[in-house]
């Protein structure tokens, strides 16, 4: 298998999903949609809505099904990133090499664009019940995990406590539970809801949890570490923007050489659970190895 054919043939997929679902229309308010494509359509890894059609393929799902949820939950990371960059938040005017949504369009706009990519984002999924009417508990079970991994309990929770803290020396503890939720959860909405609409048991998707758990903080703390050792052109997005912010991260915790250690065990640790379903995963390791050696 030639990974990186692979990969580009499955961002082109998700590319072609994205822009089917984009919102239709104008009207008074044409400028949220042309803010929500903006950002919605600025590239980036697509790693959230491919994971979720890897898993959703890798418990032998076939049918469009899977396709709105794919692209709802690309817009659910895309708000997140868009409220990230706003001037209360991070205040970032670079994110995937262009100009972020609040600088083009305003303050004001961006944050009205990330609140209707979040509620787009369910009107979206919701348009699987149109899609595949028989299939109404399945639909719903997974709604409900991309619900929770996104809210409170989850990424929002984890974005609570990082703004919180920011600026304070925090523990391990807390580094952990801030990554977990804030960036592990929506990995984690993302495979769990593949495995559910494909018709995967509720003990198969709590192992694909798991999986996207170690997956999900082995991501950050790589994140972290090319915040330190990446270029702006490279990233296309600031460097040094933890340190701006005066976060602690697992680079400033463990250090560098310690941090790529935890990354390439999470990574292992993730495949070895990912070949224990007995399923054809070639892909799926390929991809989570390639996290390890990213650059960007």
């Amino acid at each position: 298998m030639n990974f990186n054919e692979e990969y580009e043939k499955r961002i082109k997929e998700i590319e072609n999903i994205l822009r089917r679902f984009l919102p239709a229309g104008g009207g008074y308010q044409k400028v949220i949609m042309e803010a929500m494509e903006y950002s919605l359509m600025a590239g980036g890894k697509r790693l959230r809505p491919m994971l979720m059609l890897e898993s959703f393929r890798l418990f032998g799902g076939k049918g469009r099904i899977i396709e709105p949820f794919a692209a709802a939950i690309e817009m659910i990371h895309t708000y997140s990133l868009v409220h990230d960059d706003l001037p209360a938040m991070d205040d970032d005017d670079y994110r995937r090499g262009r100009k972020t949504t609040h600088v083009v369009y305003g303050e004001d706009m961006g944050i009205l664009a990330g609140d209707a990519l979040l509620n787009y984002a369910f009107e979206t999924a919701c348009k699987t019940f149109e899609l595949e009417p028989d299939a109404s508990a399945r639909i719903g079970q997974a709604m409900k995990i991309m619900a929770e991994k996104s809210g409170i309990y989850g990424m929002i929770g984890g974005q609570v406590v990082d703004v919180r803290e920011s600026g304070q020396k925090i523990s391990g503890d807390m580094l952990d539970f801030i990554y977990r939720l804030k960036t592990g959860a929506l990995i984690e909405a993302s495979v769990m809801a593949g495995a559910v609409l494909a018709g995967a048991t509720a003990d198969e998707t709590a192992q694909m949890e798991q999986i996207a758990r170690k997956v999900g903080l082995a991501f950050q703390i790589q994140d972290d570490i090319l915040d330190v050792t990446g270029t702006a052109e490279t990233l296309g997005k600031p460097v040094h923007s933890d340190e701006k912010n005066e976060k602690t991260t697992y680079v400033t915790w463990k250090g560098l050489e310690e941090s790529g250690n935890e990354v390439a065990r999470l990574t292992e640790e993730a495949i070895g659970l990912l070949r224990d379903t007995g399923r054809d995963s070639d892909y799926l390791e390929a991809l989570f190895k390639w996290l390890i050696y990213r650059e960007k």
